[in-house]
C-alpha cells in the first residue's frame, strides 16, 4: 500500500497543533480507514501512546507534550486538571504521573487519573495550546493536597497567571468546594503578601513578639527590600545560606548596607537559624533598634 501523501500531510498538520499527537477518532474523521491506520502503526509512522492515541513520527518525551496525549485519550471536552494543571501553570515545579484530566462524562482510560465534573467556561483556559483548568480553579483543586496552603496560594497569586479577582470569583462560584474556606483565608484573610517561607516565618516571629508589621518587598533606591519600617528607616534583609554563600553576594550585600547607611537607613540582617534558635534575642534586638530610631 503506497502512502497517501495528502492525507499524511493532513495528519502531520493536525499533530503539529496537538503537540505531536492524534486520536483515532480524529484520523477516522480525516478519512482514514481502520486498515489505513493499522498500516501506519505497523510502519512506525503512528506510535501508540494510549489506547486510540498516537504520537506521529516519534515519541515526545516532555511531559507537556504527553499531557496532550492524555487529553486526547479522554475525548473531546477534556481538560488537564489538578496536579497536572498546576504543573502546566508553573504552580508545581515538577510533573507527576499519571496525568490528571477532568471530563464531563464517564470515560476512564487506563494510566490516566480522571475526575468527572461539569466545568463552566470560566474554569477552562488554554496554556501552551493545551486545554486546562483556569489558574483559579487549579488552585482550588490542588489546595487540599499541599502541605502549606498559604504559601501555595500566595505563590500562585505572585505568578503572572492568577489575579485576586479571578480567585475571588472562583470561590464565589464554588462556595462548597472543600478548599474554598482555606483558600479564601490564605488569599484574603489579612495576611501579608510574602514571597518565601522565610518571610512567612518572619511574619510569625513579628506576631509572636508583638512587633509591628513592616512593608514587604518595598522598592527603594533601585532595589527591592525584603522588609522596611519606613517610620524608623530600618531595613530588614532576610538572609538564607542558599542565596548568600558566595563571596560576590557577600560583597554586594555589604555595598547595599553601606549605601543605605549613607542615606541614613539602618540595615538589620536576620537569618533563618537566628529566627529558629535565638528568637527572643533577635526580637529584643530588633525592638531596641526600632525604639531607638523612633526616639
Amino acid at each position: 500500500m503506497a502512502p497517501d501523501l495528502p492525507i499524511d500531510r493532513a495528519i502531520a498538520d493536525l499533530a503539529e497543533r496537538q503537540r505531536g499527537h492524534v486520536a483515532r477518532w480524529q484520523l477516522l474523521e480525516l478519512g482514514l480507514s481502520p486498515d489505513a491506520i493499522a498500516y501506519r502503526v505497523r510502519g512506525g509512522r503512528l506510535l501508540r501512546v494510549y489506547p486510540g492515541v498516537y504520537a506521529v513520527g516519534h515519541r515526545r518525551p516532555h511531559p507537556v507534550d504527553r499531557s496532550m496525549a492524555a487529553l486526547l485519550a479522554c475525548g473531546p471536552g477534556a481538560v488537564l486538571s489538578h496536579a497536572s494543571a498546576a504543573s502546566l501553570w508553573g504552580f508545581f515545579k515538577r510533573w507527576e504521573e499519571p496525568f490528571e484530566v477532568t471530563v464531563a462524562r464517564d470515560r476512564r482510560p487506563k494510566d490516566i487519573r480522571v475526575h468527572r465534573c461539569q466545568l463552566t467556561p470560566a474554569d477552562k483556559k488554554r496554556q501552551l495550546g493545551i486545554p486546562v483548568t483556569s489558574p483559579a480553579r487549579t488552585v482550588l483543586d490542588c489546595a487540599p493536597r499541599v502541605w502549606n496552603v498559604d504559601r501555595f496560594v500566595k505563590d500562585a497569586l505572585l505568578s503572572p497567571w492568577l489575579k485576586e479577582g479571578q480567585l475571588a470569583d472562583a470561590i464565589r462560584r464554588y462556595p462548597h468546594h472543600p478548599a474554598a474556606p482555606r483558600v479564601r483565608e490564605a488569599a484574603f484573610g489579612g495576611r501579608c503578601m510574602t514571597h518565601s517561607d522565610l518571610e512567612d516565618k518572619f511574619v510569625a516571629f513579628l506576631k509572636r513578639f508583638g512587633i509591628k508589621m513592616p512593608e514587604f518587598q518595598f522598592p527603594l533606591d533601585g532595589r527591592v527590600l525584603d522588609a522596611f519600617f519606613p517610620d524608623e528607616g530600618v531595613i530588614v534583609e532576610l538572609d538564607s545560606w542558599r542565596f548568600h554563600r558566595d563571596r560576590a553576594t557577600f560583597e554586594r550585600d555589604r555595598e547595599k548596607d553601606a549605601r543605605a547607611a549613607a542615606n541614613g537607613l539602618v540595615t538589620v540582617r536576620i537569618t533563618h537559624d537566628r529566627l529558629e534558635q535565638a528568637a527572643e534575642r533577635e526580637a529584643d534586638r530588633l525592638r531596641t533598634i526600632l525604639e531607638g530610631r523612633r526616639s
